[in-house]
């Protein structure tokens, strides 16, 4: 098997490539771990694995139609269900569900596959229910339950499944990742987040994403407040400090989004940003608005395409406040 977004557990990997290739990989497969590890990810590799239809050892083959109907979230015979979230929130009614179509054959591919998420959720009622079909599965079912522990599952399910366990990736390994995942994103920055949540990198990969929200956020209240308080030389300092140009890219479409709803009243792109919509409309004409709109869309390209980090804060400067000149 090829596993092209699953980083790290080498073994697991080794594991489940024998089995697949042997064919013993199982009707009922159980991946556990903490949540950020990549049980998602392992799940869908999986699943595409078995409806791709390329003739190669090296499956999910990614460009077969059956791979691309998987990436894409829309292949027929591939089923999700996640529970809405709480401890005993998987009910039966979905169960029951799932027990009514798995009688019916594939639509396209050789497997029919249902991707229970969080299976620890499952009441007690509806374990029971999954018995029915964990005992005897139609020859084609494939069922892939994730959950953060094992143990929350009744030993009459663990006893008709093969279970994988995911640990947190190594360091440099998830650092380089999220680097190639991101380029925006610098290797530093990324080591540092994978570090902080001990190789967890799903939770790295959200703490970059939130840090990176509230770095755009910050960035764009201080943009308002310069051009209203008609203070060029602070908002130079701010932008010049900005050792990423993908942060500052980031942060000028932002700005866009605000700039556009200071001219609506009511359905706000960012609402977060509310009170710095509502102090540009206070202090420009609509007219003014609509060209620092063109002017920041001028400066999003001309950023996209600058290196010269020093040269792109002055011009950045220069233009909104040549725009905002009273």
């Amino acid at each position: 098997m090829v596993f092209k977004n699953f980083v790290g557990n080498e073994k697991i990997k080794e594991q489940i490539s024998a089995m697949f290739e042997k064919g013993r990989l199982g009707h009922i497969i159980i991946i556990e771990g903490e949540d950020g590890l990549g049980k998602k990810t392992l799940a869908r590799e999986i699943a595409a694995a078995l409806v791709c239809r390329a003739e190669s050892k090296d499956l999910p083959c990614g460009e077969c139609a059956q791979c691309i109907k998987a990436q894409k979230g829309v292949h027929p015979d591939i089923y999700e269900y996640c529970p809405p979230g709480g401890a005993r929130s998987f009910h039966i009614e979905t169960i029951r569900h799932i027990i009514n179509d798995v009688y019916m054959p594939p639509n396209e591919a050789q497997h029919k596959i249902y991707l229970l998420e969080n299976a620890h959720c499952m009441n007690e009622s509806a374990q029971n229910a999954a018995l029915k079909i964990f005992e005897e599965p139609p020859e084609y079912a494939v069922f892939i339950l994730t959950a953060k522990s094992k143990s929350m599952l009744l030993d009459t399910i663990l006893s008709r499944a093969v279970t994988f366990t995911v640990y947190p990736v190594d360091y440099e390994l998830g650092a380089k990742y999220i680097t190639a995942a991101n380029d925006a994103v610098s290797y530093d920055k990324a080591l540092a987040a994978i570090k902080s949540q001990r190789g967890n990198l799903g939770r790295a990969v959200a703490e970059i994403a939130d840090s990176k929200a509230s770095y755009e956020s910050d960035f764009v209240k201080k943009i308002v407040n310069s051009l209203v308080s008609n203070d060029e030389y602070f908002l130079l300092g701010e932008i010049a400090g900005c050792s990423e140009r993908g942060q500052l890219i980031s942060a000028l479409r932002l700005f866009k989004a605000v700039l556009r709803d200071s001219l609506v009243s009511g359905g706000a792109l960012v609402p977060a940003l509310a009170p710095s919509a509502k102090l540009l409309s206070d202090n420009y004409t609509p007219a003014r608005i609509v060209n620092l709109i063109a002017v920041t869309d001028e400066l999003i390209e001309m950023a996209d395409k600058n290196a010269n980090s020093s040269l792109l804060a002055t011009e950045v400067c220069l233009s909104l406040f040549r725009t905002v000149d009273r």
